[in-house]
């Protein structure tokens, strides 16, 4: 009998992901590269220079002087719990057969329970929209081909 390739998929270990993103300069060093992988670009004007205001760990533009965190407009926007829970939960929820309850991760990753929760909660939304997205986008993908592929057969008249 042939092995599932879907199920037998390698993956990242426990080890390997806390090597990758132990610390939260590693985790931020790794949303950089996610958010801007060819370099900065301002949110508000487009432009590709800025500096890193270390002190209050923001990004400013150099054309419009705009300022932004690295975590605006994401799903960290606004949070007070390092990445590296944010990273870890990630993985912990991402890499279980079954699902992974509230309160088996707050005691994993050191949060109480709320937190746990709310964490669990918004990370499962996106993941849900991200899906959806994709879903969307490959049945648009399927009627563009089918309607163009009627609009080329030859009319009977």
């Amino acid at each position: 009998m042939q092995k599932n390739t879907v199920q037998f998929q390698k993956g990242l270990s426990l080890f390997d992901f806390l090597e990758k993103y132990s610390t939260d300069e590693q985790c931020r060093q790794a949303l950089y590269q996610l958010r801007w992988p060819t370099g900065y670009v301002c949110p508000s004007c487009g432009n590709t220079t800025g500096c890193a205001l270390k002190s209050r760990k923001l990004y400013q533009c150099h054309k419009c002087h705009h300022q932004t965190s690295l975590i605006a407009g994401t799903i960290f926007h606004g949070t007070k719990l390092p990445l590296k829970k944010w990273f870890l939960a990630s993985y912990l929820l991402t890499q279980r057969k079954n699902s992974l309850s509230a309160l088996q991760l707050s005691r994993e990753i050191g949060v109480n329970y709320n937190t746990a929760w709310k964490l669990k909660h918004k990370l499962m939304q996106v993941m849900m929209e991200r899906q959806q997205k994709k879903q969307l986008d490959r049945k648009s993908t399927r009627l563009n081909s089918s309607h163009t592929d009627i609009s080329r057969m030859p009319s009977s008249a």
